[in-house]
Formats: C-alpha cells, sequence, structure tokens
C-alpha cells in the first residue's frame, strides 16, 4: 500500500527504504521564498549536492531587486545542473562595448552601460528539463515540453515538444496538433491530486482520446 500522496507544501517529497527523505529532491514550493520566482504545485528539482539556497542554485541572476521574474508551472520536472540565466545576467550587446561600468561604482541606475529590463522567463507545466540544461533569459518553454540533457533554450518552444542541442531545436513533437489543443484543454495538472492518481496509468499512457474520454 504506498504512502500517501505528499503535500506540494512538503520540502523533501521522496520517501526511501530506511524511512528518511531523499535531502537532494524538493518540492520548490516548499524551499523557496523569492519575490521574482513563481513555482506551481509539485513541481520539484534534483541536485546530487543540495543547495542551501536553492533559488540561488537555480537562478543565480535573478536578485529581489530584479525587474524580471522566473515563473515555473505545475508538476515540472527539473534535472541536477539545470541553471536559467535570467535576464539581470545580461549585458548590453547592441553599442561598441558590453562592459558594465555601472556596476563597480554602485550607482547603476539609468546608467548607459546598463541594459533594459528583460522578458520573464516562463516554463509551462509538465515540463521535463533534463540534466545540465541552461534555460537562456526570456525564454518561453511550453506545457509538456522535453528538454534534453545539456541543451541551451531560448525563445519560444511551443507546447509538447521535444528539444536538444546548442542551441536547442525542436527534435519532434510529442503529439499531432488535435491531440495537443486536447491535452492543454484538459490541463490535467489542474484536476484535484486525488483524480490525477486515479487516472495515472491514463495520464502517463500515451492515448489521449483514452484520457478525454475519462475526463
Amino acid at each position: 500500500m504506498p504512502a500517501p500522496f505528499p503535500a506540494p507544501d512538503c520540502a523533501h517529497p521522496v520517501p526511501l527504504p530506511d524511512g528518511t527523505t531523499h535531502a537532494g529532491t524538493v518540492f520548490l514550493r516548499a524551499v523557496i521564498d523569492h519575490p521574482r520566482i513563481e513555482v506551481g504545485d509539485y513541481s520539484y528539482a534534483s541536485a546530487h549536492h543540495p543547495p542551501a539556497d536553492w533559488a540561488a542554485h537555480l537562478a543565480p541572476y535573478l536578485y529581489p531587486f530584479s525587474p524580471e521574474r522566473l515563473v515555473i508551472g505545475k508538476f515540472c520536472q527539473i534535472a541536477s545542473g539545470v541553471q536559467f540565466i535570467t535576464a539581470s545576467a545580461n549585458h548590453r550587446h547592441d553599442g561598441i562595448s558590453s562592459f558594465p561600468f555601472a556596476i563597480f561604482d554602485g550607482a547603476p541606475e539609468g546608467r548607459p552601460s546598463m541594459p533594459g529590463p528583460g522578458r520573464d522567463t516562463v516554463v509551462g507545466n509538465d515540463v521535463w528539463i533534463g540534466t545540465g540544461a541552461t534555460i537562456l533569459p526570456g525564454a518561453t518553454i511550453g506545457s509538456g515540453v522535453i528538454v534534453g540533457a545539456g541543451a541551451v533554450v531560448s525563445g519560444t518552444i511551443p507546447d509538447y515538444a521535444i528539444v536538444s542541442g546548442n542551441p536547442a531545436t525542436v527534435r519532434r513533437m510529442r503529439f499531432g496538433p488535435d491531440e495537443i489543443a486536447t491535452l492543454l484543454d484538459l490541463a490535467w495538472w489542474d484536476w484535484p491530486i486525488e483524480t490525477i492518481l486515479a487516472r495515472e496509468a491514463e495520464i502517463c499512457g500515451g492515448d489521449v482520446a483514452a484520457l478525454s474520454a475519462l475526463a
């Protein structure tokens, strides 16, 4: 008989045979308290060497005063070594020099060597980001996307695509257009967790029509 499914605010949701929990896997909502990061229920990250600060570990250039946000949807799976390089890491690259003079004398506001505010980085629901992937500033990753290990992702990735490489490119779509539209309309990630667990076989299977019929 499985144990009750952990609540989304459980810090360490993976039980081990000895009764302890896996220190390197966390539900992010439970361990991140950052004004510029928003994480949906049940999204988790793993690390071979668990950090003291998961926000800084995942998004080291996203500061409390940054203008941009990092938004991660529900049921996302973030492997060890993934980094989000958010817009506050940017330098100007439209002129002669990219050197950030303003950061060295403590008065960056309005200085010509500083770039303007960048876009939010947004990850949809049920996204799997593989080991060592890098997500660049302003990327928008659709729901159901799989990001290959070591990929460098920028721009907009369509729902239910598989991407890999540097730069990341779409290798194939996981489902056809009609099935993707159905899945987005079903939005199983918004169902109560009890319903999700009862429909685990259909959600993890490949038959979109079967899941739709049970919804």
